[in-house]
């Protein structure tokens, strides 16, 4: 078996979750749960079909987003690894809802930050492990980090 790091590149503004499912259906439910989650949002979708024809399957409403992902998709290799990016929403937005969905087995991450995917390869194929998502602790929150978190959360209308 050989690890490799996966770099991903977030589009501008946007947020990417990375998952694991397990049917060719996922696309489609995924994509309703988008386009009925969060009105006005735009994304991409692409998920690795594992037995089969073992393509690209891809869908969105944004062109943009959906090539980036079905980019990261192609780059991760993996088997039911699916990806998703969105922008005028975030992944707070849809979440629950895309755990919720039959087919989704885990969720890697949801973020903007700096990614990377650490990938595990065979001579079967390629399975995501992990991901390495920003940048390690710097130290801990004093009362400043308090007031500026509390802060931010109230100005963006996620806490009253």
């Amino acid at each position: 078996m050989e690890l490799k790091l996966v770099p991903v590149a977030i589009p501008e503004n946007a947020n990417v979750i990375i998952g694991q499912s397990h049917f060719i259906k996922t696309v489609e439910d995924l994509y309703e749960i988008m386009v009925t989650g969060v009105p006005g949002a735009a994304f991409g979708l692409a998920f690795n079909e594992a037995s089969g024809a073992c393509l690209v399957r891809a869908e969105g409403n944004d062109v943009g987003l959906r090539a980036a992902a079905v980019d990261t998709a192609l780059a991760l290799g993996a088997g039911h690894a699916f990806v998703l990016y969105l922008r005028n929403a975030y992944p707070i937005n849809v979440l629950n809802r895309i755990k919720d969905c039959p087919e989704v087995c885990r969720i890697f991450c949801a973020t903007a930050n700096p990614l990377q995917v650490v990938v595990a390869e065979s001579e079967q194929g390629r399975g995501v492990l992990g991901v390495i998502d920003g940048a390690p602790p710097a130290g801990v929150e004093d009362e400043a980090g308090v007031a500026w978190r509390k802060g931010l959360l109230r100005s963006i209308g996620y806490k009253r």
